[in-house]
């Protein structure tokens, strides 16, 4: 079993910044690959950034290339969400996932266990 936390989330300007972070517990050995998925209020969940434990696999969404980074903190099995240059676009609900298997994939089919959400807001 597996427990994913997402926390930094809020309501923030356009062109700013906000921080995500998201602890696992519990099993942590099987979070191998760790990332981040976004919904909005009617439209799919989509891949945000995804980072392998090794971080040899790691893939950013083209819509946050540039703008959004991830990271991983191994010892404290946390990762993070650095947006910046905020859109209201990006507005939704971002999802922290992982996986046993170590391939930063796209697809939310890949992912074994999810957090709870967050929700960011982005004011025009």
């Amino acid at each position: 079993q597996v427990q994913l936390v997402e926390s930094g989330g809020g309501l923030v300007q356009a062109g700013g910044s906000l921080r995500l972070s998201c602890a696992a517990s519990g099993r942590t050995f099987n979070t191998n690959t760790m990332g981040w998925f976004r919904q909005a209020p009617g439209k799919e969940r989509e891949f945000v950034a995804a980072r392998s434990r090794s971080g040899l696999s790691t893939h950013v969404a083209d819509s946050v290339k540039g703008r959004f980074t991830i990271s991983r903190d191994n010892p404290k099995n946390t990762i993070y969400l650095q947006m910046n240059s905020l859109k209201p676009e990006d507005t939704a609900v971002y999802y922290c996932a992982a996986g046993v298997n170590g391939i930063a994939s796209v697809l939310a089919s890949r992912y074994d266990y999810w957090g709870q959400g967050t929700q960011v807001t982005v004011s025009t």
